[in-house]
């Protein structure tokens, strides 16, 4: 058997595609491996969302070209993103990958690997713009097709154990963000039928899954091409899946979050009190040459309402500095609304260029040294005020699925903590912590917190 190893960049969207990719190769007759240096074959599904992304991604593939920990050369294929993004053109400036696979050859995948094995070299596709090859609407509408799932768990092949895993709701995008490129390579906004959703869901549980985190380009639509609260609606079944303890929604934009998702993620058994809102910024201006929609004020009042039906939430952003235009009145107006808003975690984002979106043809480019000099301070204040939101948790009951554990510390989240968000560290007189399991979910008393870490007595 030839040993393949695939190493999975960028968002947890991606994960999945890998998972979906291992599982091809498994049932192709490849032996997977974790170790990307001592593997014969290396796939990098690589990530074209943004700059460092792209440069991480290339460097991956460098690395797994520069030979085996035996000194044997493997095969490596760059698929994902930037491989689709790109095409022909990462192909022809990247010669140290053998093989340049897009989303349209995913579907033979394991049998092009075989052949570049056997020395022949399927040329990369140009790339394209899938806007205008996905539908709008899925083909099949409820009520329609089988009976059963269409889903069936020979589709997807866990790559790394532990409790918690994502789980695609969606694919594509069909907002007009002008810095985001994602829907050109991912293509127009899809759901997926609820019933192959809950069939992985399923799956994911008897595979020790015990948190399934929603993921997709843009959550909130889900069900857009579904039926009206179709969200809602998926919710309630997810919580009705056996062995499924904790269900967390990932990239909820912030302009199509109404009121009847807050008030089901407040009363669903089994939803964590989580919101992930991607605001970008909170400068009207800004956000308007964005094409997004909103202001500081109307932020606020969203985590007024959310914080009214879901008390306690765990609230995280993500916010771009250096938008073509930004003024220093549009920084301040961004830190004040940081300072108010109270964030659990808060990514700030220098703003790059990125081909082929409205962004890079604007007026009003600043300096890049300007850009980080922003950047880095707007990252400073916001890891001060989520470090006192952190603070000012203690006191606070919480519950956290343990996600490890050794040399007698356990460690998980809570269900205010995404992944990335910060660590729940465990302590307890009372429960020895080094017989905690992983997926076992615990509540105890927030006493001490570091930076965005949380420490709890059982």
């Amino acid at each position: 058997m030839v040993t393949l190893s695939i190493v999975s960049l960028g968002c947890a969207r991606n994960e999945v595609d890998s998972e979906e990719l291992a599982a091809q190769f498994a049932t192709a007759g490849f032996d997977l491996i974790d170790q990307p240096d001592q593997a014969e074959v290396v796939v990098v599904n690589t990530c074209g969302f943004i700059e460092a992304a792209k440069a991480e991604s290339i460097d991956e593939i460098l690395s797994a070209a520069g030979g085996r920990a035996d000194g044997s050369q493997p095969v490596v294929i760059a698929a994902g993103c930037l491989a689709d993004r790109y095409g022909d053109q990462l192909a022809s400036s990247l010669p140290e990958a053998d093989a340049v696979i897009g989303f349209d050859g995913y579907p033979d995948i394991a049998a092009t690997v075989r052949q570049v094995l056997a020395g022949v070299h399927p040329p990369a596709k140009p790339p394209v713009d899938r806007r205008r090859l996905l539908p709008m609407t899925p083909v099949a509408r409820p009520g329609d097709g089988p009976a059963t799932p269409a889903w069936i768990p020979s589709q997807r092949h866990r790559l790394a154990a532990g409790p918690m895993a994502p789980l695609k709701i969606a694919s594509g995008c069909d907002r007009t963000c002008a810095f985001c490129a994602i829907p050109v390579f991912r293509g127009a906004f899809q759901s997926r039928p609820a019933g192959d959703i809950l069939a992985e869901a399923a799956w994911l549980a008897t595979q020790g899954v015990k948190e399934a985190f929603l993921v997709s380009e843009n959550t909130t639509s889900y069900g857009k091409d579904l039926s009206r609260g179709a969200l809602e609606a998926l919710l309630g079944d997810l919580a009705g899946v056996a062995g499924i303890e904790r269900i967390r929604l990932s990239y909820l934009q912030p302009a199509e979050v109404r009121q009847p998702l807050i008030d089901a993620i407040a009363a669903t058994p089994k939803v964590v009190p989580y919101f992930d809102l991607p605001f970008q910024h909170a400068s009207a201006p800004v956000l308007k040459r964005m094409r997004r929609y909103g202001d500081a004020q109307s932020f606020l009042d969203l985590l007024g309402r959310i914080r009214l039906a879901v008390p306690g939430a765990g609230i995280r952003s993500n916010v771009i500095v250096g938008f073509p235009g930004e003024t220093p009145d549009d920084v301040d107006t961004l830190v004040q609304f940081l300072g108010e808003a109270g964030l659990d975690a808060v990514g700030v984002f220098p703003y790059s260029d990125e081909e082929g979106t409205r962004a890079a043809g604007l007026d009003g480019h600043l300096d890049e040294q300007e850009i980080r000099s922003r950047a880095r301070d707007v990252s400073e204040f916001a890891d001060t005020v989520t470090a006192m939101k952190a603070h000012d948790r203690i006191g606070d009951t919480v519950s956290v699925m343990i996600e490890s554990t050794g040399n007698g510390v356990s460690a998980g989240r809570a269900g205010q903590q995404g992944p990335e968000d910060g660590i729940t560290y465990v302590r307890g007189e009372n429960v020895p912590v080094q017989r905690l399991c992983p997926g076992e979910i615990v509540t105890g008393e927030v006493v001490d917190s570091h930076g965005v870490d949380w420490y709890i007595d059982l």
